[in-house]
């Protein structure tokens, strides 16, 4: 049964790794598209993303 946890464990710890670094990417090409839509003018130059 110990086993058992420290499986779960590793898979949850592997998974939050995962999901944060496409975090990390996902911000990154938002931030890109953001910036591309500020450059030809389809956003306001003001707008400030959250």
């Amino acid at each position: 049964m110990e086993s058992l946890g420290f499986i779960f464990g590793i898979m949850g710890m592997s998974m939050g790794i995962t999901s944060f670094v496409f975090s990390i990417i996902s911000m990154s090409k938002i931030d890109k598209l953001e910036k591309r839509l500020k450059e030809i003018d389809v956003l306001n130059q003001n707008v400030k993303s959250n």
